[in-house]
């Protein structure tokens, strides 16, 4: 459609999905003829992919969105897109859409397939003196294959294996951005990273990607699940080592323990957000599992792996959090001693339960406690050093 030059910007905020996912626009944005540019300023098409999850993230988005302004009115032929997490809830959108009218292409997590038909639409208009702006937030969850990929993180390439989650945190906006479980199929898992391998030559990782990596196969097979699939790409031809994100504590099993202890490809480290150390707090979390539980898995992959690098997530600051069940987080912290620690304070997130609960925890107490939190680990990581 265009003899000259066309580049593309691509802004990515939050997790290793969303950076995926970055990778699967960009491949799109290349199978059009657009080229990748360092410079927002320099493309022809900019394209903000957001996350929800936290407050200060979309907030940080919005920021950006609006920073655009100046530089659309003097370049008015810039496509500006923005699409994820954020974008999926509709009222997000719809206020997006009101308040920024320079923004041309809104959609969300689920019509990343369609990416290329919107902004081939803007351009025809356009060609046609015709102003068109785009808001498609899809519902249906639905797995697309086959999506081209612009691989940019180095070494280490990502593989998503299911999206989606069914757990329903009462602090989680992902279920509602994200939709139900979704496992892909084991032989386009294991195709994709075939491919890989035999384009890379030297060691590189793969790490495979999903809200809760250990719910894979669930909704597909009667008999084959997450353990299953690390022993099958494990026994893959090629020079790599095998990671995975995300584990739901409840629901990672002794076949996948024994599949982190004997496979020699799997990396040595798992990544369990155990989110608190009070049983009062995770049932108000709706996380289904209680601190002893916990921590017989922890001591179970200890057993096992006694070199394994565990790392976590802490929300401090949740509604009716107490200074007794931030001690026993403190408490559970030190037993644990974790190699790594994310911690954050509570961010209400609308649409979600803990949003509306009582006894709402002031910001300077959360601040307080989140910098005791992450002093703490300090300290372990001088002891584990």
């Amino acid at each position: 459609m265009y003899n000259i030059v066309m580049n593309y910007h691509i802004t990515t905020f939050g997790c290793q999905m969303n950076v995926h996912e970055s990778e699967k626009l960009a491949g799109i944005l290349e199978r059009q003829g657009f080229l990748p540019c360092e410079n927002i300023e320099d493309a022809d098409i900019i394209v903000f992919n957001t996350c929800a999850i936290r407050e200060g993230a979309q907030d940080r988005a919005v920021g950006n969105i609006g920073a655009l302004k100046g530089l659309k009115k003097k370049f008015p032929n810039k496509i500006i897109a923005v699409c994820g997490c954020m974008t999926q809830q509709s009222q997000v959108a719809d206020r997006l859409q009101r308040t920024f009218p320079f923004i041309d292409i809104i959609f969300g997590t689920k019509n990343f397939d369609k990416f290329e038909e919107f902004i081939k639409k803007v351009q025809i208009e356009r060609e046609n003196n015709k102003k068109i702006r785009i808001l498609e937030i899809e519902q249906e969850d639905k797995i697309v294959e086959d999506l081209p990929i612009v691989r940019s993180s180095g070494k280490n390439f990502w593989v998503n294996i299911i999206y989606g989650c069914n757990n329903f945190c009462s602090y989680c906006i992902v279920p509602y951005v994200r939709g139900r479980e979704r496992s892909r199929e084991r032989e386009a898992i294991l195709s994709e990273i075939e491919e890989i391998l035999k384009n890379n030559r030297e060691k590189i990782k793969i790490t495979l990607l999903g809200q809760n990596v250990n719910s894979y196969g669930k909704d597909r097979y009667q008999d084959y699940g997450f353990a299953n699939l690390l022993e099958d790409i494990c026994k893959l031809e090629g020079d790599f080592e095998l990671g995975f994100m995300t584990s739901h504590p409840k629901d990672i099993t002794d076949d996948v323990i024994h599949q982190i202890a004997t496979q020699p490809k799997i990396v040595k480290e798992l990544h369990l957000p155990v989110q608190s150390g009070s049983n009062k707090i995770l049932k108000a979390m709706n996380r289904k599992y209680t601190v002893e539980s916990y921590l017989e898995k922890v001591e179970k992959l200890r057993a096992l792996v006694p070199n394994i690098r565990l790392t976590t997530d802490i929300i401090v600051g949740f509604p009716g959090e107490t200074e007794e069940d931030f001690k026993q987080t403190c408490n559970l912290v030190e037993r644990v001693g974790y190699s790594g620690i994310f911690g954050f304070m509570f961010s209400p997130r609308e649409g979600t339960v803990a949003a509306k609960m009582e006894n709402q925890i002031p910001l300077e107490i959360k601040n307080k406690r989140v910098n005791i939190l992450l002093n703490l680990e300090k300290e372990i990581q001088k002891k584990l050093a």
